[in-house]
C-alpha cells in the first residue's frame, strides 16, 4: 500500500490489514521498515483522532438515543423491562453484563464506554471486563469450549462463554497483576488481547498432565542439552517432549493481532512453569533462541524475583537487567562463548564454515548463522541456513 499520513477511518482500517499482512516481517528489510512506519502512521492517527477521555456510560446511551430518535420504550429490548430503563436512565440501576452486550450489538455504544463507572474508573466485574476481549478472533479460533456457533451466536451467550472460558484460572484471570508482569513489547500491544492470549495458553497447559516440576532444573548444561535436539530435523517437536518429561509445560500459540509477541513465561496457580512461543517468525535460528530465552527467564526470575509472567517481542531490544541476563543465558547456552571466539565466525564466515562448525557442535546451522545475521543487524545474510518454515509444521495443529 501507498504510505501516506491516515486521515480517515478507511486509511486507518487499511494501514491495520497491512500491519497484520506484515506480522512476520524481520527488522531491517524493506517490509520490516514498512511495518514500523506503518504502526507510527497509526499511532499517530489514533493519538489525534480518537479522545482519550470517553463519555460516561448515561451521556453514550443518551447521545444515542438522540442520533436515533428513540424513547426510553425503545431501550425495553435492550435493557429488559420500561422499569429497569428507568432506573438505568436516572442511574439507580447499574448496567449487567446482558445489558452491554445488547446496547453494544443493537445500539453499536462502544464496550469500553459502557464498561466504564462514574469518574471514568473502569468496571471491576471480571466477567464485564471480559467484554474488552477479542470475542471475534476467540470464535474464529475455537477458544470456547463446546461453542461451535457463529459470532452473532456467541455473542447471544456470551457470558455463559466467558464463564466456561476463564472458569479454569478464575474470575482473577482477567485482572492481571500489571506490576507482576514484565513487558518486553511496544506501545502498539493491546492488554486485552495479550489476556485473553495468556488466558488461552495457560487452559491448553494445565490439560497437560505432567511429573512435578523440581526448581532448579533448568541451569546452563539442562539448556545445552535442549539445544542439542536441533541437530535432529524434528528437534522443535522433541524439545517439547522433553521439557514435558522435566514438568515445563511447552505450548504453542498463534499471536493475536496487536499483541506483536514471540514468546512468553510464566507460572501457573500450582506454580509449574510455562513456556509458550507464538512462532511469529517461522524460523529454526528463531525458534531456539526464544524457546532458549524463555526457559531462562524461568531459571533466572520465576523461580526467584517477584514477577509471574514474561512477555517478550523480540522486535523490541531488551535494555533493562532482567531482559539482558535471559538474553546472555541465552545466547551461552545456544553457543558457549569460548567455542563462538575460537570459531573465527564473528570476524569471517561463509555458508560451509557455518555449516562446519555446526557439525563440529552437533546443532542445526540456523543457530551459527542466526548469531551472526544479529551481530552483523544484517537479516539478509546466509538466508539459506536459518531453517525457513521448518517450525510451523511440526506443531501444524496448533498454529
Amino acid at each position: 500500500m501507498k504510505l501516506r499520513l491516515i486521515k480517515n477511518k478507511t486509511d486507518y482500517k487499511a494501514a491495520l490489514a497491512r500491519i497484520d499482512e506484515l506480522f512476520d516481517a524481520v527488522p531491517g528489510t524493506s517490509e520490516g521498515d514498512e511495518l514500523e512506519l506503518l504502526a507510527t502512521l497509526v499511532e499517530l492517527y489514533e493519538t489525534k483522532a480518537m479522545p482519550v477521555d470517553l463519555p460516561d456510560p448515561l451521556t453514550a446511551i443518551r447521545f444515542r438515543m438522540e442520533q436515533q430518535g428513540l424513547k426510553p420504550k425503545d431501550l425495553v429490548p435492550y435493557i429488559g423491562s420500561a422499569s429497569k430503563v428507568s432506573e438505568v436512565l436516572s442511574g439507580h440501576r447499574s448496567l449487567s453484563l446482558s445489558m452491554i452486550r445488547n446496547l453494544v450489538t443493537g445500539l453499536g455504544i462502544p464496550a469500553e464506554v459502557l464498561l466504564q463507572k462514574p469518574g471514568g474508573k473502569l468496571e471491576s466485574d471480571p466477567l464485564l471486563q471480559g467484554l474488552r476481549l477479542p470475542i471475534a478472533q476467540m470464535v474464529r479460533r475455537g477458544w470456547f469450549p463446546g461453542f461451535h456457533g457463529t459470532l452473532a451466536e456467541a455473542k447471544e451467550q456470551l457470558e455463559d462463554l466467558l464463564a466456561a472460558f476463564i472458569r479454569p484460572l478464575g474470575v482473577d484471570a482477567l485482572r492481571p497483576a500489571l506490576n507482576r508482569q514484565h513487558l518486553r513489547t511496544g506501545s502498539r500491544m493491546d492488554p486485552d488481547a495479550l489476556t485473553a492470549w495468556r488466558i488461552r495458553v495457560a487452559t491448553v497447559a494445565m490439560r497437560e498432565p505432567l511429573p512435578t516440576y523440581r526448581p532448579g532444573t533448568i541451569t546452563k548444561d539442562f539448556l545445552r542439552e535442549l539445544v542439542r535436539f536441533s541437530y535432529l530435523d524434528a528437534g522443535p517437536r522433541l524439545a517439547k517432549e522433553y521439557l514435558n518429561k522435566c514438568g515445563i509445560h511447552f505450548v504453542v500459540e498463534r499471536h493475536l493481532p496487536k499483541t506483536f509477541l514471540d514468546g512468553a513465561a510464566f507460572k501457573l496457580p500450582d506454580g509449574s512453569p510455562v513456556v509458550a512461543l507464538t512462532l511469529r517468525y517461522d524460523r529454526l535460528d528463531n525458534y531456539w533462541f526464544t524457546l532458549c530465552h524463555e526457559l531462562a527467564h524461568i531459571a533466572l526470575h520465576l523461580e526467584k524475583d517477584d514477577v509471574d509472567t514474561f512477555y517478550d517481542d523480540f522486535a523490541i531490544g531488551g535494555t533493562d537487567a532482567l531482559e539482558k541476563d535471559a538474553d546472555k543465558l541465552a545466547s551461552e547456552a545456544l553457543i558457549p562463548t569460548e567455542q563462538w571466539s575460537k570459531s573465527g565466525l564473528s570476524r569471517k564466515y561463509s555458508s560451509e564454515t557455518v555449516r562446519t562448525f555446526a557439525e563440529e557442535n552437533r546443532i542445526s546451522p540456523a543457530i551459527p548463522a542466526g548469531r551472526i545475521r544479529f551481530e552483523r543487524k544484517n537479516y539478509t545474510l546466509l538466508k539459506e541456513l536459518i531453517g525457513a518454515k521448518k517450525v510451523r509444521n511440526q506443531f501444524s495443529q496448533q498454529v
